[in-house]
């Protein structure tokens, strides 16, 4: 076992690349995102160009196991923006034989058009973001493509890459745990092997959340039905041999998201761009990071040295919070014995084998498992872990 200052080795080492673009906005959309007529993305090559020489000083002779394009709209960026910040990250850092490079996408028929050009560009892996197989509910949703565009968009991206992953967003308006094992059947019929599924969540400062709160968005299904829902899900992709290998993301064996699981075992990755969040350790401390949200202050402050607008150091125990917190998420569960090095004290037995009792952990050669059971309450099994 690696000692806290080698921690991040557990997980890997990755970088985020934030492009904050769209052609408009979701209605349930949380994420920093803009909508712009205009874009000159020779500034923003020179300025992702800029950041990665940054941080590259402080982070040499590291592997790269991942580079993931995320936004926004990432398949708005010109393939030439995508090939020259790949080749920034490659002067900087050795890539891992099987590094994964992905980049998400929009499945219309502008993106479908650049599908080639990522390709030759670096991108290996390519996650589409189609949300939903009606064309109706579609249009609640606030996306601009339809059903058609959607599958059509997706032939191709099977045709360019080896890897290929779609989100479907479930529990929407007016959904019934039928609709929905349906739907799901018919994306598991696509030839995926990865598939990330969201049950759909009403957040503050969307318009969806405007909506909800004003009472305007009718026929949400009830808790119990979303629950029939995500357990309906558990069940029909595991029967596809597609298990949940965390709890919103499911794939054949071997398909599982490189770049995401750094996250989840709790690696170290650089996140660049507007509003992209970090995890880098330096001389045995880990950092989380932050740059400025705004697309414009962002720029001026890659312009004036650093993009970042946060370093800061995190204690011991919230280094191993977030580590238990991300790890219980994976089926694999959590290396209880590096839990016990980062925190400098290991979980409470009391609590582990109450919860064990009741059918929501197992724990095996010192790993801690959420059961099936425990996966659809983590955040209840999390709390009671985490409080004293």
């Amino acid at each position: 076992m690696t000692h806290p200052v080698d921690d991040w080795r557990n997980g890997g080492f990755g970088l985020y690349v934030h492009w904050p673009f769209c052609q408009a906005k979701c209605p349930y959309c949380d994420f920093n995102s803009h909508v712009t007529a205009n874009i000159d993305q020779s500034v923003w090559v020179k300025a992702y160009q800029s950041e990665l020489a940054r941080v590259s000083e402080q982070l040499q002779g590291r592997v790269l196991n991942s580079i993931f394009f995320g936004g926004g709209t990432p398949s708005l960026m010109h393939p030439d923006t995508v090939a020259a910040v790949i080749e920034a990250a490659r002067d900087i850092w050795p890539f891992a034989n099987d590094i994964e490079i992905s980049l998400e996408a929009n499945p219309g028929s502008v993106e479908a058009g650049r599908f080639a050009g990522y390709r030759d560009a670096g991108v290996n892996r390519v996650s589409m973001g189609i949300q939903a197989l009606n064309d109706a509910d579609l249009r609640r949703l606030g996306r601009i493509h339809s059903v058609g565009e959607a599958k059509a968009a997706f032939d191709i991206a099977r045709n360019c890459f080896d890897r290929v992953s779609f989100d479907l967003i479930y529990a929407r308006q007016g959904q019934t745990p039928q609709d929905w094992q349906a739907e799901l059947t018919e994306a598991l019929s696509m030839s995926i092997d990865h598939l990330s599924l969201y049950q759909l969540t009403i957040e503050e400062g969307t318009a969806f959340g405007d909506r909800y709160a004003r009472g305007k968005l009718r026929d949400l299904p009830s808790d119990d039905s979303a629950a029939d829902m995500y357990q309906l899900t558990q069940d029909i992709c595991a029967a596809h041999g597609m298990p949940a290998y965390e709890v919103s993301n499911h794939a054949v064996p071997g398909a599982e998201s490189r770049h995401n699981l750094i996250y989840w075992r709790y690696g170290d990755y650089v996140g660049i761009g507007p509003g992209a969040h970090g995890r880098i350790t330096l001389d045995g401390a880990r950092y989380a990071t932050e740059t400025h949200r705004a697309p414009g202050a962002w720029l001026q402050a890659v312009s004036n040295g650093s993009g970042e607008n946060l370093r800061e150091a995190l204690e011991r125990e919230d280094a191993a919070v977030e580590c238990l917190m991300m790890g219980m998420r994976l089926r694999e569960g959590l290396d209880m014995e590096r839990y016990a090095q980062l925190s400098g004290t290991p979980l409470n037995a009391d609590k582990l084998q109450d919860l064990a009792k009741m059918g929501m952990i197992s724990i095996s050669e010192q790993r801690l498992h959420a059961t099936d059971k425990g996966r659809a309450v983590l955040n209840a099994i999390l709390r009671d872990l985490l409080v004293d």
